[in-house]
């Protein structure tokens, strides 16, 4: 006896056969067999929650075609060329398919960590297009908004902000590394890192996002014996309390350095000019 099963909960399909026996039995279960393929291709297609993550390949390519090492004022960053995609169907593209795409088919942890840094850091992009040129993110708000509250893309057909992804996202996840990922298309932000974030990779990326940004003595951290300081970016003082549950904020900057390289005892904390300028090149 064949039998189909189909549970509306799980939106699965279970199909099995029981083989025929006698003449035609060949081609019975021939027929069993691309039913049950049929079958599973048809759910594959009307269920996809058991679908992979999101490809972020073509951000990956958009990436290293327009990164390039730039200075602005004495800063050295990492600079996008947003003219490269102002015409970019590839870059329309991504935003369609990130805009279908289902944050609930996320598996959680580092997958949902990569996905919404590559997501806040493609609508930070997207909403410079939208407006360029301009001197600064800060230029595409309006008198009644600030630009990090505005619409500025789609997940799930649901619109975001880039405060939503930062502070209803990023930040409950507690990582506080997500600070240094996350790039809001300003010289002073960490740099735009040249390759897109992935799950399997994330704890590296996010190690040597850190450490790169921390080796920029103008936008970074600089430390200053003589004076017993440290001179260290305003993302820490602005999101200070993220970094509590290590120990503070220079704790966490130790455990993230060696040797010489650590910051002294009874060193106080001073904060860098924040440059909101664009990160174009230049």
């Amino acid at each position: 006896m064949d039998i189909y099963t189909y549970n509306k909960g799980m939106d699965t399909w279970l199909c099995s056969a029981k083989p025929n026996h006698g003449a035609g039995n060949g081609r019975g279960q021939m027929r069993n067999r691309v039913f049950a393929v049929a079958a599973i291709a048809l759910s594959a297609l009307l269920f996809p929650t058991s679908a992979r993550a999101f490809d972020f390949t073509p951000w990956d390519k958009i990436l290293k075609q327009n990164t390039r090492r730039a200075t602005f004022s004495g800063v050295g960053y990492t600079g996008f060329d947003y003219s490269g995609v102002m015409k970019s169907e590839e870059f329309d593209r991504l935003l369609s398919d990130i805009e279908s795409f289902s944050p609930d088919r996320l598996n959680g942890g580092d997958e949902t960590l990569a996905f919404w840094i590559n997501t806040y850091n493609i609508f930070a992009v997207s909403l410079v297009r939208k407006h360029f040129p301009v001197n600064g993110i800060k230029d595409t708000g309006t008198v009644f908004s600030s630009v990090w509250k505005l619409p500025a893309g789609k997940v799930g057909g649901k619109p975001y902000s880039l405060n939503d992804i930062e502070h209803a996202i990023l930040r409950p996840l507690n990582e506080p590394a997500v600070h240094f990922a996350i790039v809001c298309a300003s010289v002073s932000c960490p740099d735009l890192r040249p390759e897109a974030y992935r799950a399997s990779a994330l704890r590296e990326q996010l190690k040597s996002q850190l450490a790169e940004f921390l080796e920029n003595p103008r936008k970074g951290m600089r430390i200053e014996p003589a004076e017993k300081k440290v001179y260290l970016s305003k993302i820490f003082g602005w999101y200070e309390k993220d970094f509590r549950e290590g120990g503070g904020i220079i704790p966490y900057l130790n455990r993230a350095r060696d040797g010489s390289k650590k910051i002294p005892p009874g060193f106080s904390i001073e904060y860098l000019p924040y440059r909101w300028e664009l990160n174009t090149v230049r």
